[in-house]
């Protein structure tokens, strides 16, 4: 994988000519991990995501409708084992070493998120299923069709533990963030052959059809559903850090009102630019706790 931070620090600047990518690289108006943020940037600007990913997504999404119909005739259709093979397949010899890192780092800091939001409710008791993957390997695991549950059975079994309990969720005047993870989750090499051309969101519109044709019915539905519980983790974190500001960077809104299908995709690559906001401002308060105390130190000792 190149070293994208590198690579945009060395970039020259033509007054004349910026580069938008490298205008966003400097940029720190919203929260983003430097190296996650680096390697999305220089994974956008690839010629294909400019020249594939046009074309992909008009096709993509017609399939989309396609298999759509054909699943009203075999709703209950689904190889989920093959499906991951398919995925790994794809991952490891199809797509760039950045956007398998940046697809690998998702399902870390959404485990991370979830367990921040259980660790910040006082009082609840709920089973968690943490999925830590380091390699394109552990995709084969159904590891997709996890996190799509998780998020679900997260969702109904905090509440109706807090409604059963009495409880709700409240500010946390100095939150529990010993789950969260400050520095950088440890992968294993990316191959980075001469066919891994495709980009992250190229990536995402072409596996979303066969995502759809080798699940059920009802299992695409949900994952595509589950997309639209951005705006409610991050509802739930916000309340627990009393910044409702913090919201800002959450573009899947909306739960209650489900969108059709056919912008799976897109709305996938702004689940995922969610999450790493989330993640990025849990991991700025993190390291404020830890400076904090040697500050009252200083100024106790003047």
């Amino acid at each position: 994988m190149v070293n994208s931070i590198e690579y945009f620090e060395q970039l020259e600047h033509n007054p004349k000519d910026p580069n938008p990518w490298q205008a966003l690289f400097w940029d720190r108006s919203i929260p983003f991990n430097p190296t996650s943020k680096a390697a999305f940037l220089y994974d956008s600007q690839t010629r294909s995501r400019q020249f594939i990913l046009p074309v992909a997504r008009v096709v993509c999404r017609l399939t989309i409708m396609f298999i759509q119909l054909i699943k009203l005739l075999i709703p209950n259709m689904a190889f989920p084992k093959f499906l991951h093979k398919c995925l790994y397949w794809g991952m490891k010899y199809w797509i760039t070493p950045e956007a398998n890192y940046l697809i690998l780092r998702h399902f870390n800091l959404g485990s991370e998120v979830l367990q921040f939001i259980k660790e910040n409710v006082l009082g609840v008791d709920i089973t968690m299923n943490p999925l830590k993957p380091t390699r394109l390997e552990d995709v084969k695991d159904n590891l997709f069709l996890n996190h799509d549950l998780n998020l679900f059975n997260f969702v109904i079994r905090l509440n109706k533990d807090m409604q059963q309990k009495g409880i709700s969720i409240k500010p946390v005047k100095y939150p529990d963030l010993s789950c969260i993870t400050v520095g950088e989750f440890k992968f294993e090499k990316f191959r980075n052959g001469f066919t891994n051309i495709l980009d992250l969101s190229t990536a995402i519109e072409m596996f979303t059809p066969i995502y759809q044709l080798l699940l059920t019915d009802k299992d695409f539905w949900r994952a595509s559903n589950s997309l639209q519980l951005d705006e409610t983790i991050g509802l739930y974190a916000a309340t627990i850090l009393n910044s409702p500001e913090k919201l800002v960077a959450l573009n899947n809104k909306h739960p209650m009102i489900p969108l059709t299908t056919w912008s799976a995709g897109f709305r996938l690559t702004l689940h995922g630019l969610s999450t790493e906001v989330l993640h990025a401002l849990l991991v700025d308060l993190k390291k404020a706790q830890k400076e904090k105390p040697l500050v009252m130190e200083e100024s106790t000792g003047s």
